[in-house]
């Protein structure tokens, strides 16, 4: 949603006219595919991070405006609520020393941007759902003053016509209503874009898909909102609910929820797109002044403003990107399972793994897709977010005679997807010290089944036990994860518990 939208109110001609230009862009879509129009293969990668502002009690800060201004960068931008912030790092090529050059980046990136918060007595938190959120800190007078985030809550309200019902049931049960989309404001994630050329486009979403359980499981690092311990991961339940437009009559329908895993393999970027218009009614119907048809008639390049547009309001886990760089079109396969967090290296680990696996499931001779059902896929990544490093996940069975089986995630990611994700890194060209390095932090997740979400968990309730109340125990929680991120070493290393006891209040 980078648009420079402008508030306003539509009229009943405007969604007609958009849908009449969703088509348009569509139609341009489909001659820009058969004209071969698109960018050759560069092997580029993209990285986004949604972060948090806290004050040294662990609490959320609404100040991103004021941090805003002090950090002065264009990599950093506003994000929902005023608790949030994203830094965008700029595509790098998928070769060499990547990975610790996106690393050494981000130390730089998040130290400047923590310091710059601590002018305001403030200071930067990665991770999934900050511990500490209160109800009353997700609501609208805390969205981001950006016209884009009011209109789309405006429109989402509208469309949905009622409270939006919250309703979790994880380790302990969360069941409140919210006036506005504000609590999606709570899941901050990772982005991983990844360019591709039309003709791998289709092979690389479905691996992404086939994946993305697998992702959750080693990378869950979201497991409380409003002081209830809920599902290892909780931003997509926590996601889907806040942006739900359907009241339970068109749930009972089976209307497809905006935020979503789909529901079939692909064969091609225009399926996903095609679907956008067919499914999913025009949020925002705002209009560009450009025909995509005359653009192309004449030679040029459309920025398919529209289709660009709608497709920022379907919240796919796995989303295609249509975009232009250069005067030149392409495609990126734009990966959002991941949370953010726990600490730089974590999310360069988690890079690593999805790249390289990512890249050897699409050039598999029998891909997993054709031997594994969608539902199944599906299936996987909602036992991913529940149960995170503990989840079992149905997989293809070795051998000829097919079918699948069911296995720890942890047996699924060690014993076959790490040794894929090797392969696929080193066909990407990434330098083995960097391959093993960040690789390794996946496998020692695996091997002492330790992630952001155990993490935080275990000391939760390690402070419970020491006699802190509930919110003092997040409020602790909060204050130690951050002090162990900012130290750096990956989670699988932190020590579970206080470092000393806290002090109340």
């Amino acid at each position: 949603m980078g648009e420079k939208v402008v508030a306003g109110r539509f009229d009943l001609s405007d969604r007609q006219h958009y849908r009449e230009k969703l088509r348009q862009c569509l139609t341009g879509l489909e001659r820009l595919l058969a004209e071969k129009r698109f960018d050759r293969p560069k092997n580029l990668m993209g990285l986004e991070i949604e972060l948090n502002i806290t004050g040294s009690d662990g609490m959320p800060r609404m100040l991103n405006a004021q941090v805003l201004e002090r950090i002065a960068s264009r990599d950093f931008q506003t994000e929902l609520a005023m608790f949030n912030l994203e830094v965008n790092i700029a595509p790098h090529r998928l070769q060499g020393r990547v990975f610790d050059r996106l690393a050494e980046e981000l130390r730089t990136s998040l130290a400047y941007a923590d310091r710059k918060a601590g002018e305001v007595d403030a200071g930067i938190v990665m991770i999934g759902i900050l511990p500490t959120l209160d109800r009353d800190d997700l609501v609208s007078s805390n969205l981001s003053d950006v016209d884009r985030y009011v209109l789309l809550n405006d429109q989402i309200v509208a469309a949905r016509g009622e409270d939006f019902t919250l309703d979790i049931d994880g380790v302990e049960r969360l069941s409140c209503t919210s006036k506005s989309i504000a609590p999606e404001a709570a899941c901050t994630s990772v982005q991983l874009h990844l360019q591709v050329t039309p003709g791998r486009f289709a092979d690389v979403w479905n691996a992404a898909q086939a994946v993305a359980a697998a992702q959750v499981a080693v990378g869950a690092n979201s497991p409380f909102l409003f002081g209830r311990e809920l599902w290892r991961e909780s931003r997509p339940p926590l996601f889907q609910q806040s942006t739900d437009t359907r009241p339970p009559e068109l749930q009972a329908q089976g209307v497809r929820p905006r935020t979503w895993f789909g529901e079939k393999w692909v064969t091609s970027a225009h399926d996903l797109f095609e679907e956008n218009l067919r499914y999913f009614p025009a949020l925002l119907p705002i209009c560009d002044d450009e025909d995509p048809l005359d653009v192309l008639d004449s030679g040029g390049v459309p920025t398919l403003a529209e289709l660009v547009l709608h497709n920022g309001t379907v919240y796919r886990w796995n989303r295609p990107v249509y975009g232009i760089a250069d005067g030149v079109p392409h495609l990126r396969v734009e990966n959002r399972v991941l949370p953010a967090g726990p600490t730089i290296t974590d999310v360069i680990a988690n890079a690593a793994f999805y790249y390289g696996v990512v890249r050897a499931l699409a050039e598999e001779t029998r891909p997993v897709w054709t031997r594994l059902p969608f539902e199944a896929a599906a299936a996987n990544f909602d036992a991913a977010c529940r149960h995170g490093i503990d989840a079992r996940l149905r997989w293809p069975k070795r051998g000829r005679y097919g079918g699948t089986t069911e296995v720890d995630a942890v047996s699924l990611v060690r014993d076959e997807l790490l040794p894929l994700a090797e392969v696929g890194l080193d066909a990407w060209g990434v330098e083995p010290a960097d391959r093993d390095l960040y690789l390794g932090v996946i496998e020692e997740r695996c091997r002492r089944r330790m992630n952001g979400a155990s993490w935080q968990a275990a000391t939760f309730h390690r402070a419970l036990e020491s006699g802190l109340p509930r919110e003092a125990a997040l409020a602790a929680t909060t204050r130690r994860y951050r002090e162990l991120m900012h130290r750096g070493e990956p989670v699988h290393m932190w020590p579970v518990g206080l470092l000393e006891p806290v002090p109340l209040g």
